[in-house]
């Protein structure tokens, strides 16, 4: 059997073992374009085994031209992040009769930097979060609290599920709402170029699954680039293959694919190594912030730095989706300091070094954060907070009118408590994505419905965040 075929064969069979995880059927085409550029990017040491199935690396086909394009960048905080921390309401007097322990301080003299930053209207940011508390001031902040799915699931799997299908309740969609955001962008397709869509992970989310191509990349520094020219990881791991064109592993791959495959199937190869070249120009390796932004440590600080990267180096990017953990927060959470100012820290500090990066490119970015549901209203008897409802969404950019906390509050007293122990939901999360649908990527209100299938998103109901 070739090469090729055999390679093909062994991936397939392996394919088959593997349970689905809901995710509709993997297609031929599927596979042969984004086989083909994983095995350029991570080699063929790394294909064959767990790892690959871990990491699949999906290729993308944008639809506008470089320069001038609008960019959404997605933030997740899985975990259920609690959004009455983040933006306190210590205007509301039942908020610390239900957080006798964990409740920031109002913003007071007495309480110096303990209490929160002042927002206005009796909200206060977290004061981990001071980073962000210029940029709310300077009007590029925008706080939506008491946001989330209104039918409730406890479920952190379910939730994050849900809401990266864009439903609230059906499981079984077969694409995310990210993907059929790109499928109705009204930019012409021929115009996409293979890095459209980009999740900073090490595999692709639920939100940007579905028929509309995106690429997975946890580290582009070690995506078959460097120094600006495309290096392949060797079967052994130990090297980088580098050179002016492709690598060797790469270059020697696609002529085995092309011989074996056949002609039938030229293009589809090509498409996945469309995503290396274009990757040559953001150079990893020599990228220094502007302004003297200053990434925090750690994953979530890496690649907020690379979606910079990638906007600069002008490959096409619209997309960008990063993710940061660590907001279950069931003991010993904290109120100015602890285990929750920490994680808000470095939250907050990857958020600001993003936009001190761009500098003057945030006119043409919004950055939306997001979570799968709050944290109970009550303290726990561990100093905690257990799994909640509504919580507290970000919209950061040169276009967002901000300086406010939108949305209506429900109110923390006994009987406006949703099941009696959470802040209710009053903005459905699927309105604060459809006015980004429509007021930055240009989106024609009338294709909502297939953005969010089953939904009634209407401009009337959008958060208001965004300038019309």
């Amino acid at each position: 059997m070739p090469p090729g075929c055999w390679l093909f064969y062994w991936v397939h069979q392996n394919f088959n073992d593997v349970k689905p995880m809901n995710f509709p059927p993997i297609s031929r085409r599927f596979f042969v374009k984004q086989g083909a550029l994983a095995f350029a990017a991570i080699g063929a040491g790394a294909l064959f085994g767990p790892a690959y199935l871990r990491a699949s690396v999906l290729a993308a086909e944008p639809r506008r031209t470089a320069g001038g394009r609008r960019v959404l960048v997605c933030v997740f905080q899985r975990g259920a992040a609690d959004g009455m921390s983040m933006v306190a309401p210590f205007g509301d007097p039942d908020y610390y009769r239900l957080r006798s322990d964990i409740a920031l301080a109002a913003p007071t003299r007495k309480a110096g930097a303990t209490g929160v930053l002042d927002l206005g209207a009796g909200f206060g940011l977290h004061p981990a979060l001071g980073s962000l508390h210029e940029l709310y001031g300077a009007g590029e902040l925008a706080v939506v609290h008491a946001c989330g799915n209104p039918l409730a699931t406890r479920s952190h799997f379910e939730a994050q599920d849900m809401m990266e299908l864009g439903t609230d309740r059906n499981k079984n969609l077969p694409s995310g709402w990210l993907n059929r955001l790109i499928t109705a962008c009204p930019e012409d397709a021929a115009h996409r170029t293979a890095l459209s869509a980009v999740a900073l992970t090490s595999q692709l989310p639920r939100s940007l699954y579905g028929p509309e191509e995106a690429i997975a990349i946890a580290d582009i520094a070690r995506f078959g680039v460097a120094g600006g020219a495309p290096e392949v990881q060797s079967a052994g791991g130990a090297g980088m293959m580098g050179g002016g064109t492709r690598g060797n592993a790469a270059t020697s791959f696609a002529e085995i694919y092309e011989n074996a495959v056949g002609d039938a199937l030229h293009g589809a190869g090509q498409d996945g190594f469309a995503a290396i070249d274009l990757l040559r120009k953001v150079k990893p390796g020599n990228y220094r912030p502007a302004a003297g932004a200053k990434y925090p440590n750690g994953n979530f600080g890496r690649s907020m730095r690379q979606v910079a990267q990638l906007i600069k180096a002008e490959v096409g990017l619209e997309i960008a989706f990063v993710e940061i953990g660590g907001w279950d927060t069931h003991a010993n959470q904290g109120n100015a300091t602890g285990a929750l100012a920490a994680r808000l820290t470095e939250f907050g500090n990857g958020l600001a070094a993003l936009h001190r990066d761009l500098g003057a490119k945030m006119s043409d970015v919004l950055i939306l954060t997001m979570s799968e549901f709050g944290r109970t209203a009550r303290q726990n008897g561990n100093r905690g907070t257990d799994h909640g409802h509504g919580t507290a969404f970000f919209a950061l950019g040169g276009a967002v009118k901000g300086g406010k906390v939108l949305g209506a509050w429900p109110g923390l007293a006994p009987d406006k408590l949703y099941e009696g122990r959470d802040l209710a939901i009053t903005t459905d999360y699927r309105n604060f994505f459809a006015e980004a649908c429509v007021r930055h990527m240009e989106v024609r209100t009338g294709a909502l419905a297939n953005v969010f299938p089953k939904f009634s998103a209407q401009p009337d109901n959008f958060p208001g965040y965004l300038r019309s």
